[in-house]
């Protein structure tokens, strides 16, 4: 059985932090798609957010990590594509209750906010939740 690709894309400031989610993604037995940026070097978030938004219509992927400095940027530019529901999350009760009652298709996490350790546990959760439905499933349908 294949592994899940998991796309995951950050700007400048989520560099770093990206780069042990990948590691972390890799050691939970996902495969990691990642989709930029390469360097530390100043780049434009909403470019990143497009990329994995691309990423996920084209099939590469179903799920994705974004990171920028706070992860409201990111986030921002993520749900302006009507089949991403982006969630900008800081704890893992967000991320559960994100993916429990939004159906949230993509994680994001501000690198200047939350440690490492915040970052992988909600990784975790985001990943190892599912979508409840029932009540939840006709709210997330006018998202789309």
């Amino acid at each position: 059985m294949p592994k899940e690709t998991i796309a995951i894309a950050s700007d400048h400031a989520g560099f770093e932090l990206k780069a042990q989610l990948k590691q972390e993604l890799a050691a939970m037995g996902f495969e990691p798609l990642d989709l930029g940026t390469e360097s530390p070097s100043s780049v434009d978030y909403p470019d990143f957010a497009n990329r994995l938004a691309a990423a996920l219509k084209d099939g590469q992927a179903k799920r994705g990590v974004l990171i920028c400095g706070t992860g409201i940027g990111i986030s921002m530019a993520a749900n302006r594509h009507r089949h991403i529901r982006a969630a900008l999350v800081h704890d893992v009760t967000s991320a559960r209750l994100t993916r429990q009652h939004n159906n949230a298709n993509v994680l994001c996490l501000g690198a200047r906010l939350i440690g490492a350790d915040v970052a992988k546990d909600c990784l975790k959760v985001f990943l190892t939740t599912d979508f409840e439905g029932g009540r939840h499933e006709n709210r997330v349908a006018k998202m789309s």
